[in-house]
């Protein structure tokens, strides 16, 4: 006897959310990327001034225009997408992609058969990549921090293929958010049973046009801010979010420096042999990631611990903190 084939699962109608601000020609093709692959676009501006929202309309995307009279957030311009697509969610699977990325044109049907085999994973992503690395170090530091490891994984990034039910079942995105507002998600969705898993597929090409240091430090900062907030947020037991992250943060980045600016007044001696710390530090972390990783790793604490900080003191002061934004 001749076995049955398996019957294959149908393919799932997929939309696509695209949020972005200013962002120009990145926009457009991040559009065209788009094109042909989806039922739906929705763009959701945040206050464009460079024609973004008459250029996006032309492509024939579904236009949000977000209020600006309240504070913004990625999250909340997610939300906004979300919404404009309706309540119909049955089946259905929603890109989310950042408006200076670019989708990899095999992405999304090798992605959506994936999850139609596999109905416990509500969430897949691929990797990212920076467009020029070659262009500073600090672009090549976030092409770095896009190659995540394949398979389950406890968070996604910005750029990611999602199924709709559980993602609105969840209550979307947290808005208040500053950053950090996808792993959050996750959390949220691994709690309720749901499997989030990365694929050793190109999934979108970013742009970061971050070129100089400033531009390094603001965004690090913003990262800190974000692992306090998780922490505050899930740091409980069993899930522990952005428990080490925030402590590692404030340790190298406050904790040490001001032990050693105490000691240089008492014990200048021992303010050296603390000092010798950071060049411990050095030699063990480049090892694993590269010199200049591990030195960028380094000071970077500062900038994280200065955003663990503000969070803290905004949350006492019962203060909601404005985008940080690096661009």
């Amino acid at each position: 006897m001749t076995a049955t084939p398996a019957k294959m699962p149908a393919p799932l109608p997929i939309d696509a959310i695209v949020i972005g601000r200013n962002e120009g020609a990145r926009l457009l093709a991040c559009l065209d990327s788009l094109k042909g692959q989806v039922h739906r676009i929705i763009y959701v501006d945040s206050g464009s001034t460079d024609g973004s929202v008459a250029a996006a309309q032309a492509r024939g995307a579904e236009v949000v225009e977000l209020d600006m009279s309240r504070p913004f957030t990625a999250a909340r311009a997610r939300n906004a997408g979300l919404a404009h697509l309706g309540a119909t969610t049955e089946g259905r699977l929603v890109q989310f992609v950042d408006g200076d990325c670019v989708l990899a044109g095999e992405w999304l049907p090798q992605a959506a058969t994936f999850l139609a085999h596999h109905p416990d994973v509500a969430i897949v992503c691929g990797r990212r990549r920076e467009r020029a690395p070659e262009e500073s170090v600090y672009n090549r530091l976030c092409d770095h921090e896009w190659d995540t490891p394949i398979g389950e994984a406890r968070a996604c990034g910005g750029d990611a293929l999602m199924r709709r039910g559980p993602l609105q079942d969840a209550g979307g995105y947290r808005e208040t958010l500053i950053a950090g507002e996808e792993p959050e998600l996750c959390v949220r969705l691994r709690q309720a049973g749901w499997k989030i898993w990365r694929l050793d597929l190109e999934m979108t090409l970013h742009d970061a046009q971050m070129l100089h240091f400033l531009q390094w430090w603001k965004r690090t900062r913003r990262a800190g801010h974000a692992f306090a907030e998780g922490a505050f947020l899930h740091g409980a037991p069993p899930e522990r979010h952005w428990v080490k992250e925030t402590r590692r943060a404030l340790l190298w980045g406050a904790v040490l420096p001001l032990m050693i600016a105490a000691a240089l007044l008492a014990a200048p001696m021992f303010a050296g042999l603390i000092a010798l710390l950071y060049p411990l530090q050095f030699l063990r972390l480049s090892r694993r990631m590269g010199g200049t990783a591990a030195f960028y790793s380094i000071v970077g604490k500062c900038a994280e611990a200065l955003g663990v900080l503000e969070f803290h003191i905004n949350r006492l002061r019962g203060n909601q903190r404005t985008l940080i934004e690096y661009k």
